[in-house]
C-alpha cells in the first residue's frame, strides 16, 4: 500500500514531454518561451521531475530548457528516458555532441531497451506517459509518434498541454 502511494505521489510530481523532431525555425523562440512558461506553472503546482525522450527537435529543446532552469529551480530533475543505447548513432556530429552533453547533465538516464527494436520508440513513449501526471507537447499534426503519445496520454487520463495550441 505504501509503495503504491509513493508511486502515485511521484507520478503526480512528474511531467513528460513529446513533440515533433522538426520545429520551424521562425517559431522556435516563441515555442521555447511558451515551454519555459508552462514549466514554471508546473513547478508552482508541485512538479519536480521532467521526463524527456532524448530525440531531436522538441525533446532536445525541452531537456535543454529544464537544465537551464535548474539554476533558478535547483529542486527540479531531468530524467532522460531513452529508447535504446544507439539512438544517436546516425545523427550528425553536432547533434550527437548536444545529446551527450544533455545525458551528462541529466539527473537520471534510463534506457527502455538496450538495442534498437521496431517497438522501442513506442515503449519509451509509453514509459514516459505511464510515469507522469501531465504531458507537455508540441503537436501540429495528428500523425506520427507525437500524435500516438498524446493520444496514449489522453486515453490514460494524463493531462496534455499542447504548446502549438497556446
Amino acid at each position: 500500500m505504501e509503495q503504491e502511494q509513493a508511486v502515485r505521489d511521484m507520478r503526480a510530481q512528474t511531467c513528460c514531454f513529446t513533440g515533433h523532431r522538426e520545429i520551424p525555425f521562425l517559431q522556435r523562440h516563441r515555442i521555447a518561451k511558451k515551454l519555459q512558461q508552462e514549466i514554471i506553472k508546473l513547478i508552482q503546482e508541485g512538479v519536480v521531475y521532467f521526463g524527456a525522450g532524448g530525440a531531436l527537435g522538441f525533446d532536445t529543446l525541452a531537456a535543454q530548457t529544464v537544465l537551464r532552469m535548474k539554476a533558478q529551480y535547483p529542486e527540479i530533475k531531468l530524467i532522460l528516458v531513452l529508447p535504446c543505447e544507439s539512438q544517436a548513432d546516425r545523427w550528425d556530429e553536432k547533434d550527437r555532441r548536444v545529446y551527450e552533453e544533455i545525458k551528462l547533465k541529466a539527473d537520471k538516464v534510463k534506457y527502455t531497451s538496450i538495442a534498437y527494436t521496431s517497438g522501442c520508440m513506442h515503449k519509451r513513449n509509453r514509459h514516459l506517459v505511464d510515469n507522469s501526471s501531465v504531458c507537455v507537447s508540441y503537436m501540429t499534426k495528428n500523425t506520427g509518434g507525437t500524435a500516438y503519445t498524446v493520444d496514449y496520454a489522453k486515453k490514460n487520463h494524463v493531462r496534455v498541454i499542447n504548446l502549438a495550441e497556446l
